[in-house]
């Protein structure tokens, strides 16, 4: 395992981050036995740094972990959660977040306690509440060891909290298609020069950079000359910045795990070489070009009063407009979302309330963008494809 260090304590962390945001499920809840034997698994190889968050499956990602990390796995770990700028309206709530957060990882601190998720608008709110006082409390206290915070908006706002106290971490969303998008590389550099350790999250933009390739973009892989993974591109590319600490990966499936262990290894600072570099911003201008919706799957939009199913709207929105096999994508799109296995979710639902686009860390116009789908996949076409995908894929079939 490579392990990087953070510059103000010192600590040795895993290149290579255990996200607890995209767990293994079954039948819509967490699979526990499946997620904690692929979390002791990697821990057994070397990771070391675990993040979860409140709002994680529905609030069960914490829970979850207390169990998972038991049988001495969890002095085995630094353990990261954070704070939901949502969820506080005084400073005595946040206290009695944090103390319920403990009980639910059943632990006695928090090695890396982050403010989730701020943008302008939630930093400006704990702020005005005192949630540095309070961090300076929870770390006097024992409850807390090292502060940080994950960031979802503008450069200009990060910068000020960047220079605002005296963060141990901070959490970025970063990959190739976001080197200007919120912090950006600008703000990956900024943070660095300042000691602050930079984690990042969604290095593949949820997936998306990994599988269901464009073939314009497997034909660009292909003449690179090497035998390498989209996955395994993607992650290489974050770790080659030498300003990165750990790079967050949401693992639920084994052979995933073991690539990323494996590619962990030689995906070194610098260590790409320019012809390389030059492959992934082939790729990048191909994504660019024809993604329609900088969605990465996070979740917090939901749920829909209506029922909307947003990021596999948009999921199945992109694969479409990517060029892959776009008959296929359209059945895809009225199986899983216009009732052909189960309760719809599709894009017509919407009713334009616009409470996903408060919860949209990536500031989607989700209801414009939901209106679009509905016209590119929602129609005719697609109800007609049905009764042919049905005979494909019956609604009895498990997960």
């Amino acid at each position: 395992m490579q392990y990087r260090t953070v510059p103000k304590n010192g600590d040795r962390l895993s290149a290579l981050g255990y996200g607890a945001m995209r767990l293994p499920t079954r039948r819509g809840r967490i699979d526990e036995e499946r997620a904690t034997r692929q979390l002791r698994s990697a821990i057994d190889r070397g990771v070391n740094y675990v993040d979860t968050a409140v709002p994680y499956h529905g609030g069960e990602s914490e829970r979850f972990l207390g169990r998972a990390l038991g049988d001495g796995y969890r002095e085995r770990v630094k353990l990261a959660t954070k704070l939901p700028p949502s969820a506080v309206r005084t400073r005595e709530q946040m206290d009695r977040i944090l103390d319920v957060q403990l009980k639910k990882l059943q632990t006695d601190r928090i090695d890396y306690y982050l403010l989730h998720a701020l943008d302008a608008k939630s930093w400006a709110h704990l702020e005005g509440l005192g949630v540095l006082e309070f961090l300076d409390a929870a770390k006097a206290s024992g409850r807390i060891v090292n502060t940080g915070f994950s960031y979802h908006g503008d450069l200009r706002t990060f910068r000020e909290v960047i220079d605002s106290y005296d963060w141990i971490v901070c959490q970025i969303q970063y990959n190739f298609l976001d080197q200007e998008t919120q912090a950006g590389t600008e703000g990956l550099r900024y943070a660095a020069g300042r000691r602050i350790a930079v984690m990042v999250m969604e290095p593949l933009r949820g997936g998306m950079l990994a599988s269901n390739l464009p073939e314009e973009v497997r034909a660009i892989y292909h003449q690179s000359g090497y035998d390498r993974s989209p996955a395994a591109w993607g992650l290489r590319w974050v770790w080659n910045h030498p300003e990165v600490t750990v790079v967050l990966s949401g693992m639920n499936d084994e052979r995933h795990i073991e690539e990323n262990l494996a590619t962990c290894e030689d995906a070194l600072p610098g260590a790409m070489a320019p012809a390389e570099l030059e492959t992934i911003e082939r790729v990048a201008s191909v994504y660019r070009r024809s993604m329609r919706v900088g969605c990465t799957g996070c979740g917090y939009c939901l749920p829909c009063p209506e029922g909307v199913n947003i990021p596999q709207c948009f999921y199945f929105y992109n694969l479409y407009s990517t060029g892959q096999n776009r008959l296929f994508t359209r059945g895809m799109y009225g199986m899983n979302l216009m009732g052909g296995m189960g309760e719809r979710g599709d894009a017509a639902l919407c009713r334009g309330c616009g409470r996903c686009i408060r919860a949209c860390p990536q500031g989607i116009a989700i209801p414009d963008e939901l209106a679009k789908v509905r016209r590119t996949l929602g129609g005719l076409r697609t109800r007609v494809l049905l009764p042919i995908a049905r005979r494909f894929f019956p609604a009895d079939i498990e997960e």
